[in-house]
């Protein structure tokens, strides 16, 4: 029997991050346009973070099955190394997802916004079939895309729209911002397990462009979710503030155009996703404040 130490390590507590920060910034815009409420961003976080963990057991299951974890650096995955049967992790999946949409439910009934629950139901399935299905768009290149769109775009504009009704400004650039760098995380993710994705057939937009060049993606992503979300100075000026982000974004870019591998890309990895969740934390506190 599995212990709890092998849960949460699959669980994978490190890209929790990247679930939050879209709900921070998403309810700064949100107390921006003079309507922040309290249990409704944190029902947000709930199924923001469900869903991580879904997708995060989803993944651990579906690559498992396949042999893509059976040689890899980073992380114990449950289902490859025998620790969780196989139908556990699978369970373990399923079960978070459903958590995540009856929060969903009980957000859309306080918002009154009913058609958010198709917006949810298409945000499971792409959690599942990023690796799971017999044809994984995430063996084809498009995670990043289904990154910045479901776990920038909408987690972000999901979130304001559920406690303000509309969406604006701030909350686009928000969205830009921790979307671009969400997709940092799995840039740096891919570019790490190119020497095993590679002969396994996972065609990863890291594969796809080569090393050197999803090194320089990973650099553009960076540097754009940072300027995104100082770009909200035009509507908040105190947003400028996030220019001081700059410096660590900056140092980890010439990490890994130095070539960081391995288990230099895991630090990376961690550090990026403290660098999206101070993104949306200031996001937050400039535009609550503002």
């Amino acid at each position: 029997m599995a212990t709890v130490g092998a849960w949460i390590e699959g669980a994978r507590l490190r890209t929790l991050p990247a679930a939050i920060a879209p709900v921070l910034a998403g309810t700064g815009a949100a107390a921006w346009a003079g309507a922040a409420s309290a249990p409704r961003a944190l029902l947000a976080a709930g199924v923001a973070l469900a869903l991580q963990v879904g997708v995060n057991f989803a993944n651990d299951y579906s690559d498992g099955v396949r042999g893509t974890d059976d040689d890899r650096v980073g992380p114990t995955r449950l289902t490859a190394t025998g620790a969780v049967a196989p139908g556990a992790v699978k369970r373990a999946a399923l079960l978070s997802f459903a958590v995540a949409a009856v929060l969903g439910l009980v957000l859309c009934f306080l918002a009154q916004a009913w058609w958010l629950i198709a917006v949810g139901a298409v945000s499971i399935v792409a959690a599942w079939y990023y690796t799971g299905g017999t044809s994984p768009y995430g063996y084809s290149g498009w995670g990043e895309v289904a990154v910045l769109v479901f776990f920038g775009l909408v987690a972000t504009l999901g979130t304001t729209y559920t406690q303000a009704g509309t969406i604006n400004p701030p909350a686009v650039l928000g969205a830009l911002a921790v979307g671009l760098l969400s997709c940092a995380i799995l840039m740096a993710n891919n570019i790490r397990d190119i020497p095993t994705d590679l002969p396994a057939g996972k065609r990863t937009l890291a594969v796809r462009l080569g090393e050197t060049r999803a090194r320089w993606a990973y650099a553009a992503m960076v540097l754009g979710g940072v300027a995104s979300g100082a770009l909200t100075a035009l509507w908040e000026p105190w947003a400028l503030i996030i220019l001081m982000l700059a410096l660590p974004a900056a140092a980890l870019v010439r990490r890994v155009l130095a070539g960081a591998q391995g288990s230099a890309l895991i630090v990376v990895l961690r550090d990026t996703g403290f660098l999206v969740l101070g993104v949306g934390l200031l996001l937050a506190v400039v535009l609550i404040l503002g």
